[in-house]
């Protein structure tokens, strides 16, 4: 089992983890110092054992108020999740769209009035040209 030196509010200690843990360790020491120094600038020297339970304590009102806004998170997207599987278990009837047929013969005779109406403009401008 592997020794740690580790440091906390300027003071050293051993601690003694599992094989790999190490980085996890110096990792949560880190946290811990962090808080140690911050009490430290705000209050001065202190008893050991006091700036410890201060520092663990403010770590864990930190880690208390992130696990609430996880819990709040995890609850919106359950209801998210909730209304997404409702909307896919509805039936949704597909937008009907009617396309009208022009019958050919329509298309035909609009055809011939376009040609007609066409003959007797150039007929027009032929007599206006004259």
């Amino acid at each position: 089992m592997p020794e740690v030196t580790i440091s906390i509010g300027g003071r050293q200690f051993q601690v003694a983890c599992q094989e790999g843990e190490e980085h996890y360790l110096h990792s949560a020491a880190k946290m811990l110092d962090d808080e140690a120094q911050v009490l430290s600038d705000q209050v001065g020297r202190m008893p050991e054992s006091r700036m410890l339970l201060m520092a663990g304590l403010l770590l864990a009102d930190k880690t208390a108020s992130v696990e609430d806004r996880v819990t709040e998170v995890q609850a919106k997207l359950a209801e998210r999740e909730a209304e997404l599987e409702g909307l896919r278990g509805a039936v949704v009837e597909p937008e009907r769209v009617e396309v009208p047929v022009v019958p050919q013969s329509v298309t035909d005779t609009l055809a011939e009035l376009a040609a007609r109406a066409e003959a007797l403009a150039a007929s027009v401008e032929e007599k206006a040209a004259s």
